[in-house]
Parts: C-alpha cells; sequence; structure tokens
C-alpha cells in the first residue's frame, strides 16, 4: 500500500478530431514524467476533442489508442488514465480507461450532455466503478457526471474522485464550485482535468484543471488558459485523518440507483 499516491494532471489544448497530433502531444509531455508519478491524467475524448462523429473515430478495446495507453505506461512506470471514444457490439461508448500494469478498467459515461446531442451518438453508461490502485480506491467520472452528485456520492469509502471533461470556459463557474463540493460532501480527494483552447465549434475551455483535498482546499497550481503539466502528492493518511476527526461519511444516506 502507497501511502503517498503521485498523480500528474495534463492541461493542454486538444487537435480538433486530429488523433495523430493528440497523441504525439501527450506522449511528448508524458516522456517527460517516466519515473516521477504513479498515475497520469488525461482530459475526456482526449484523441479528439468532444466530437459527436463516433462512427468516424471510434476504436476498439484492441485499437491504437489502447495500445498507445499500454506502451505509454509502461514506458512511465504510470497508470494512464482519460476517455476516448470506444466502439463495442455496433454501440458508441464516451468511455474512461484506467491502464495499468494490472490491466484495464474501464467506466462509460452515466450523464450524457443532451444539449450537445451527445445522448443521439452515445449510449448511456449502467455500471459505476471502483479501481483499486496501490493501495487507493478510485472512482472514475466524466464531465457531465459532475452535475449529479448523488450517482458519485461515496457510499463505498473512495479515497480519490476523479472528473475528465471538456468543461466550456462560459460555465467554468460551475465546474469550480462542483469540484469543490464534491470533495467536501464526499470527504475525498477530487481531481477535476480539462482541456484548454477552442475545439471544433468555436467554444472556448479555460481548463481551469484543479485537486481538491477533503476539506475542500485547492491543493493544485495549474492556472487557467495555461498548457501544465503538474504533479501533485496525496496523503492517505491526510485523508484517514480528515474522516476520523469530522466523521460525517458515517451519517450518510442508503440508497440505491435504478
Amino acid at each position: 500500500m502507497n501511502n503517498t499516491l503521485k498523480i500528474s494532471i495534463i492541461q493542454t489544448e486538444l487537435f480538433w478530431e486530429n488523433k495523430e497530433e493528440n497523441l504525439n502531444n501527450f506522449q511528448n509531455k508524458i516522456e517527460n514524467l517516466s519515473g516521477k508519478t504513479d498515475l497520469i491524467i488525461l482530459p475526456e475524448m482526449f484523441t479528439t476533442g468532444f466530437s459527436m462523429k463516433p462512427e468516424e473515430f471510434a476504436e476498439s478495446m484492441n485499437g491504437k489508442t489502447v495500445s498507445w495507453m499500454k506502451v505509454m505506461t509502461k514506458s512511465s512506470g504510470a497508470a494512464i488514465a482519460g476517455s476516448i471514444i470506444i466502439e463495442e457490439n455496433k454501440k458508441f461508448y464516451n468511455r474512461f480507461l484506467f491502464v495499468s500494469e494490472q490491466g484495464i478498467e474501464y467506466y462509460d459515461k452515466r450523464h450524457l450532455f443532451a444539449m450537445a446531442g451527445e445522448d443521439k451518438y452515445y449510449e448511456q453508461g449502467k455500471e459505476n466503478l471502483l479501481i483499486k490502485y496501490k493501495g487507493w480506491k478510485i472512482r472514475p467520472q466524466i464531465c457531465y457526471d459532475l452535475r449529479f452528485p448523488v450517482w458519485s456520492r461515496n457510499t463505498d469509502e473512495y479515497d480519490l474522485l476523479i472528473y475528465v471533461a471538456n468543461w466550456p470556459e462560459k460555465r467554468v463557474a460551475h465546474w469550480n464550485t462542483l469540484l469543490k463540493a464534491r470533495a467536501i460532501e464526499n470527504q475525498s480527494y477530487v481531481a477535476g482535468i480539462n482541456r484548454i483552447g477552442f475545439d471544433g465549434n468555436n467554444y472556448p475551455h479555460s481548463g481551469d484543471s484543479a485537486v481538491y483535498d477533503a476539506m475542500g482546499e485547492k491543493i493544485s497550481k495549474t492556472k487557467a488558459n495555461e498548457e501544465s503539466v503538474e504533479t501533485i502528492a496525496l496523503s492517505l493518511d491526510e485523508l484517514k485523518k480528515t474522516r476520523k476527526n469530522l466523521p460525517f461519511l458515517q451519517d450518510k444516506d442508503k440508497y440505491n440507483i435504478c
């Protein structure tokens, strides 16, 4: 078990619907992290941007990007996480992939962003995921999921909640507020990784990627609108201390999600 988990968040512009450029960009950044971190987190749809053309850009679980993630994991010594477009059984998914030496785990986005038509092109995820990695429990979520706190409620004592996103700048105040709220209400570390720059629909993204501790304090230094690779050390001892001193999770509601 690792008391300390080093996570690296990559905030960068995405090349619109250009897999080669995006993979090259991330590979250059990941190479500089070799041996320095435990987990590298990339944004939502990191190979394409938030594309509604899954028939053109979807890959299989044996495709190029998954293979690339395996190579990056091996070369960096760290797990690699982020979402891409996956086709499975003739259906398309906005799928969060967590690739480590243990293998591949994945989560399909539950809340599809109907305002952009995401629900017309992608299948809704049905299951939450709890990843166990180096003694830590990690819950992955994707972008719009952030607005639905019941789905992310800490019912299984996860230690780190991750949101990967293409969250637009015009609603970034919501992003900042909700990330902090998720950390406080779930007494968990929360990492939000968002892109910067304009997408193919000319929507600007400011990034505002951040990591919060269980008290809702921001512990990262990444700045809005700036390309950045930041590594933050998370402490399991500090997390347990917070939960012991303020045992709010003991009083959480019990429920089932249909």
